[in-house]
C-alpha cells in the first residue's frame, strides 16, 4: 500500500510552511470552550470510561439521526453506526463489498482510492463534468459494477457540486439496481444553498458518509454511516473485528455538546460565513498572483482545484516545498497518468497574509523554464 500523499507530507512541514495541502478546518473556529465544558460535565460519571455499544451512544446516534429527521430524510437511530472518522465508516463498507468493482469519480479523494486497493476492489473511474459524473458512462459503469462511490457536495479535491437534476437522474440510474455510497463531509459548509442529497432519494440502495471531523473537531474522530437497518446489521462484526466501538469518551462529549439544539446550528453558521470570505479572498489572490492558474470558484467546502497549463505540479511541489510551501498536485487524484498540470489548494486554514506570500513563492517559481 502507497501511503496518503497528504498525511505524508505533512510530516515534512513545520510551522513556518505555509499549507495550501490537508483539508484542515481554521482552527481559530474550533468550539474549544464548549467542548472543553461538556469534557467536565461527562467525565463527572465514571461510568464514560466503560465499555460502550458496538453501533455507538444511543443518544448520540438520535440526534444525528434528527438532524436528517429535520431536512426530511426519515431517519432513526437504528439507521446510524458511529465509526472512527467517515474514513473508517468508508473501509467498513469495503471491507463487506471485497474484491468486487466499483464506480468513482475522476480525480477522487486519495482515502478513498487507497481503501479501495487494500480491499481489492477494481476502479472503474468516470469523468467528472462541471456539474456532476458523466452520466452516460456511470450509467454503463454502474450497470456492471452495481456500486458507486461518489462526492456530490464540493467533491474532493475539485470542489464541484452536483446540480439538482443531475441527482435526480443518477438516483433513476441507481434505482434500476445496485449501491450508492455517498460520502458527505462538506455538504454543510456551502455558501450559498443547500442540496438535497441521492440518499434521501433512495434511502434503501444507499450509504450515506458523515462526519464532525470538518464541522466540528478533527480531532474527536467521529464520524458515522447512514443506512437502512438491512444494509447496517451486516457492517456491524466488521465493525466489532476493528475496534469493539468508536471511543466512547469523545461520543459522550459530543453528545453533551450537542444537547444545546442551537449550539452547533450557530457553530455551523459562522463556518459558512468564513470560509465563504476565505475562498473569495483565495481566489482574488489566485487571480492577481497566478493569472494562469484555470479554475472554477467552489460554492462550498475547503478547497479550490484547477490547472496550470504546460506545467509539472509534482515537479513544481518539490521546489515549493523547499520554499516552505505546500499544495496537493493534480496527478495523486488519478490512478494513471493524468492531472500532471493540476493543483488542489485547501483555502480554509491559511491566514490572509500567508495566502499572498505562498501564492508569490509559487508564482516566482513559475518563472524556472525547468517547470514548464
Amino acid at each position: 500500500m502507497k501511503r496518503s500523499f497528504i498525511r505524508e507530507i505533512l510530516e515534512h512541514t513545520n510551522s513556518q510552511t505555509i499549507s495550501f495541502a490537508g483539508g484542515l478546518p481554521m482552527a481559530s473556529l474550533f468550539p474549544h470552550e464548549a467542548l472543553r465544558n461538556s469534557a467536565n460535565q461527562v467525565l463527572k460519571e465514571p461510568s464514560v470510561l466503560q465499555y460502550g455499544n458496538s453501533m455507538g451512544l444511543k443518544a448520540l446516534r438520535e440526534k444525528i439521526a434528527n438532524f436528517y429527521n429535520q431536512e426530511g430524510f426519515e431517519t432513526k437511530a437504528e439507521n446510524i453506526l458511529i465509526t472512527s472518522g467517515s474514513q473508517q465508516a468508508l473501509d467498513i463498507i469495503c471491507r463487506y463489498h471485497a474484491n468486487r468493482s466499483i464506480t468513482i469519480e475522476v480525480p477522487s479523494y486519495l482515502g478513498a482510492m487507497n481503501i479501495f486497493k487494500l480491499n481489492n476492489l477494481k476502479q472503474e473511474a468516470i469523468t467528472l463534468e462541471r456539474d456532476s459524473i458523466e452520466l452516460e458512462s456511470f450509467e454503463k459503469s454502474f450497470k456492471e459494477t452495481q456500486l458507486a462511490y461518489l462526492i456530490p457536495d464540493f467533491q474532493n479535491p475539485t470542489g464541484l457540486s452536483y446540480s439538482a437534476e443531475k441527482r435526480e437522474a443518477i438516483t433513476k440510474i441507481a434505482e434500476q439496481g445496485g449501491l450508492i455510497i455517498e460520502d458527505a463531509p462538506y455538504s454543510k459548509l456551502y455558501f450559498q444553498e443547500d442540496q438535497k442529497s441521492i440518499s434521501s432519494m433512495m434511502p434503501k440502495q444507499s450509504y450515506h458518509l458523515g462526519t464532525f471531523s470538518k464541522t466540528l473537531a478533527p480531532a474527536l474522530r467521529i464520524g458515522w454511516i447512514r443506512a437502512d437497518k438491512t444494509l447496517l446489521e451486516p457492517l456491524i462484526a466488521y465493525k466489532e473485528a476493528m475496534d469493539l466501538h468508536s471511543n466512547g469518551v469523545t461520543q459522550a462529549i459530543l453528545n453533551e455538546y450537542l444537547s444545546d439544539n442551537r449550539a452547533y446550528e450557530n457553530h455551523i453558521e459562522l463556518l459558512r460565513g468564513a470560509y465563504g470570505q476565505k475562498m473569495q479572498f483565495f481566489a482574488q489572490s489566485l487571480r492577481k498572483i497566478l493569472p494562469l492558474f484555470e479554475f472554477v470558484e467552489p460554492k462550498g467546502g475547503m478547497f479550490i482545484y484547477g490547472r496550470i497549463p504546460h506545467t509539472n505540479t509534482s515537479k513544481l511541489l518539490k521546489q515549493a516545498l523547499k520554499n516552505g510551501v505546500v499544495f496537493v498536485p493534480g496527478a495523486e487524484f488519478y490512478s494513471d497518468n493524468h492531472g500532471e498540470n493540476e493543483i488542489r489548494f485547501n483555502f480554509s486554514l491559511a491566514s490572509e497574509e500567508e495566502v499572498v506570500l505562498g501564492l508569490s513563492k509559487i508564482s516566482n517559481l513559475l518563472n524556472l523554464k525547468s517547470l514548464l
